[in-house]
Parts: structure tokens; C-alpha cells; sequence
């Protein structure tokens, strides 16, 4: 092992893979100093490793320190490499120049995470190699222990999908603090550690549809489309990279199959089911998915890591969506959403007499009755918002039932005569259904009763008993 001034004096790859695509960077503002590492991967090995550091003396021994160490060491060893070893490395750091190893770490990382994003690594296919989503929770932490106890071979994995200022990252699931609070657990239990970063994909595909979807009067469900189309594809392509067998994940839910293959099942514990949220995902991509937490409740799993020794066996949960933790939604959108969400409008009855003034329509939902800013003799709900007036219009709690509601763009895993009940919200009662298939291919349910608050642009989770048998987006009634 090198001292500390060997590697400030004669640094190890420094100016190395300058121009080199699977880069990583880390510091910058407020604390002035920047450090960037570069790794290139032939297969499972890093073949070679460098750096270009701007700041003290520590940090370019640190990430001199990094590079000395996984130089010709596999991808998954350079994976687990963590700010105290560097440290250590280095003989020890004392408390002011710490940051040093924890920002060439995390350099480290986010090139070792672009390296497996842009496809340089490639695994021998291994059947007890298992790769873990894990968010820094106790869910994904228990998930990943549960592996660890059947004996696989455990990689994990976090997804990094937005960063804001506006918002607080330590609510956030999927934020930088998230990524690092994920990472450090995750070598705490000897487990290499991956990050993703696809905040541009999950800009593009999930916060902008989010947008477009409140700017055209509906409610969408970010969640439910990021399952189903961002975040379980980016893993299980992953998996596939690294020679995983499965992808498990902290979900509530359970797998079933029928004569047909597989379907996403309800869990266990009906106040902990996460079927709905997962509702868009393929069945073809079940049998590479396993879901530990969904035969359990909520206290066995924190139980489970209390006993591993998990220190996040207690933390609390997250309710806030992943991007707008802690600033709101109503928030998020004046934020974010431009002049089109800024635009007062009328808040009219169902004959269109004026009753007062909104300031954005998007403010509104569905079913709403409270903050409407209205006198009225009986109590009044929004039963919906014209995007195209800029309209929210409001009447009398029974103008909100309906037993028709038309989906856009289904999808059926089975026949229509085999969906049972629907779930018009997360969490919210399954009501008994048929499906009517229209002459345009498009689909319309009917209702065994009255529903009162359907939102245009949530999900209608389609279920036979407790399997997810198809699903669609409410429409606008017809």
C-alpha cells in the first residue's frame, strides 16, 4: 500500500481516459473542489482507470488511491469499493480532508454506472446471481437480505431519476442523497452497489407526460408509468449485462400463473398491495422477476431486518411522489409546468354560470370538494376540468357517480370475459365490472354500481380475483 504522499506525489492514472465516455463526476460547487474518474471495462474487468482532479492535495491522492485499486479487478469488486477504504488506502483521512474519498467515490460510481448503462459490461450468466432494487428503504434493504439468506450471489442496484434543488432528496427515493444512502447500505452488507442515472429518460417519459397529462385537464399516475415503462426495463436490461438470473424488488405483490403464463398477483396484506402500481408491466417479464416482500406484512419485514441488523429497519416510508418529496404536487407543477398551468380561468356549475375564479385548473381534481373558494348553499365537487376553456366545473355530489368509464389505450392479458372487478385508484376498493369492447377496439367498463370521483388520466387496474388481468387509462366520459 502507497502512503498518502506517494499518491499526491506520483498520482496513478492521472490525465488518463480523458475523452473517455464512461465517466463519472463529483463536487463542484459549493465546496470548490471536482474530481472526475474514468474507467474502461472489457467484460467483467476493468482494464484500466483514470482521473483529473481540481482542488487539495487530498483529492487527487483519493482518486489516485481509487484508481491503484481496481485496476485489473472485476467490475463487481470496483463495485464495492467504498470512501472508507479509500481512506484507509490512504492511512486515514483525518475528519477535514474526509470528503476527499467520499467525492472521488462517488466519481467512482457514476462512471462505473455509466460504463453498465451504455452496455461495456458483460457477465457470464450465473443461476444464483440475483440483482436487487434497492432505494435505501427497509422494503428493498429486507428484499435484498432475503437473498442474501437463500444464498444468492446479490448485486443492487439504484435508480438516480431526478435531481432539484426545489425538492428534498432525503424524502426522495430516487434522488443523489437517495443514491448514496442506497449505496452506503448496500456495502454495509457486503453487496456491490450499481447507480443507473436516467433522469433524462424519466424527464422525457414520465415528469413531461406527467405535465402534458395535468395541462389537458386529467390526473395522471407517474408511478404506474414508470413501472411499467422506465424503471423495470432499465434493470432487468442490466441484469441481463451482469448474468442475473432474476430482479428482485422490495413490492408488495405476488406472481401467479395460469394455463396461459404469468400475472402480476395481489400481496398478501391487502393495506400494503402494490398490484396497481405495477399493473403496466409485461407478463412476459415475470418469470425474471421475483417479488420476496408480497406473502409478508409490513411488521414481518421490518422484524426481518431488526434481526439482520439493518439500520433501516425502522425508517419511515416516503408518500410523496419521487419528484416532488417535499415541495408538493401543487407546488411541482407551478414550478415546472410553465405558463400553460398559470392561466386563471372560470370555476363554473353545469349550466355554466360563473361561480368564481381558479388559478390553474391543473390545482383541481376529480371529486374534489375542499379549497374550492366557494359560497354555496349545499356542498359542491369538481366533477371535472376543461382544458380547452380552461374551465373547472363544479355541481352536487350525486353528478359524480357514473357506471361507464372508457379506457384509453388498454391492454388485456386475458380475455375480456375473464376481468372480474376493477380498480379505478391506488388503494381504492375493486368494484365489480364488465367489459364492453366497442366497435373501434376500444374498451368501456360497466359498473355493478356507481362510482363516484372517476378521474380522467388515473389507471383502471383490470383484476380477475386477485390476479392484474389488464389495464388502461380512464378516459373522458363519453
Amino acid at each position: 500500500m502507497r502512503s498518502f504522499a506517494d499518491h499526491l506525489n506520483a498520482p496513478r492514472g492521472e490525465g488518463a481516459l480523458r475523452d473517455h465516455p464512461h465517466t463519472g463526476a463529483a463536487g463542484g460547487a459549493p465546496c470548490g473542489d471536482l474530481v472526475r474518474i474514468a474507467v474502461q471495462i472489457e467484460g467483467d474487468r476493468v482494464v484500466e482507470a483514470g482521473f483529473d482532479a481540481d482542488g487539495c492535495g487530498a483529492l487527487t491522492a483519493a482518486a489516485s488511491a481509487i484508481v491503484e485499486s481496481i485496476e485489473g479487478e472485476t467490475f463487481l469488486d470496483a463495485c464495492r469499493l467504498n470512501a472508507d477504504e479509500v481512506a484507509d488506502e490512504l492511512g486515514g483521512l483525518v475528519p477535514g480532508k474526509r470528503h476527499a474519498a467520499e467525492l472521488a467515490a462517488d466519481a467512482l460510481h457514476r462512471a462505473l454506472g455509466a460504463a453498465a448503462k451504455q452496455g461495456a459490461v458483460r457477465m457470464t450468466a450465473a443461476g444464483r446471481r440475483t440483482l436487487v432494487a434497492m432505494s435505501g428503504g427497509v422494503d428493498s434493504a429486507a428484499a435484498a437480505q432475503l437473498a442474501l439468506d437463500a444464498g444468492d450471489e446479490v448485486v443492487a442496484v439504484t435508480l438516480e431519476l431526478w435531481s432539484d434543488p426545489g425538492t428534498d432528496g432525503d424524502k426522495s427515493c430516487c434522488s443523489p442523497q437517495a443514491v448514496r444512502g442506497a449505496r452506503d447500505l448496500a456495502h454495509r452488507m457486503g453487496i456491490p452497489h450499481i447507480t443507473l442515472d436516467l433522469r433524462e429518460r424519466f424527464r422525457a417519459e414520465v415528469v413531461d407526460t406527467f405535465l402534458d397529462g395535468y395541462a389537458a385537464g386529467r390526473t395522471p399516475n407517474p408511478c404506474v408509468r414508470c413501472n411499467g415503462e422506465v424503471r423495470f426495463d432499465a434493470m432487468l436490461e442490466l441484469a441481463g449485462a451482469l448474468g442475473a438470473a432474476r430482479l428482485a424488488t422490495g413490492h408488495y405483490a405476488r406472481i401467479a400463473r395460469d394455463a396461459n403464463g404469468p400475472l402480476v398477483r395481489a400481496a398478501a396484506d391487502p393495506r400494503k398491495d402494490q398490484s396497481y402500481m405495477l399493473a403496466k408491466l409485461d407478463p412476459e417479464l415475470l418469470d425474471r422477476l421475483s417479488f420476496p416482500l408480497g406473502g409478508l406484512t409490513k411488521d414481518a419485514v421490518r422484524a426481518l431486518a431488526r434481526e439482520a441488523g439493518l439500520p433501516v429497519a425502522d425508517k419511515r416510508e416516503s408518500q410523496d411522489l419521487c419528484f416532488v418529496a417535499g415541495l408538493g404536487g401543487r407546488a411541482f407543477l407551478q414550478r415546472h409546468g410553465g405558463p400553460r398551468l398559470r392561466q386563471p380561468g372560470d370555476i363554473v356549475d353545469r349550466g355554466g354560470t360563473v361561480l368564481g375564479r381558479h388559478d390553474g385548473q391543473h390545482n383541481f381534481t376529480v371529486g374534489q370538494r375542499r379549497g374550492l373558494g366557494l359560497a354555496s348553499p349545499e356542498p359542491m365537487y369538481v366533477l371535472k376540468r376543461e382544458a380547452d376553456t380552461n374551465r373547472v366545473v363544479v355541481g352536487p355530489k350525486e353528478a359524480l357517480a357514473t357506471n361507464r368509464v372508457p379506457l384509453d389505450k388498454p391492454t388485456l392479458h386475458r380475455s375480456p370475459d375473464e376481468v372480474q372487478t376493477v380498480r379505478l385508484r391506488y388503494h381504492a376498493e375493486p368494484l365489480g365490472c364488465r367489459v364492453h369492447v366497442q366497435d373501434d377496439g376500444s374498451l368501456e367498463l360497466e359498473l355493478d354500481r356507481p362510482a363516484n370521483g372517476v378521474a380522467p388520466g388515473q389507471l383502471a387496474c383490470l383484476m380477475r380475483e386477485d390476479r392484474v388481468v389488464g389495464e388502461g387509462t380512464i378516459g373522458e366520459p363519453r
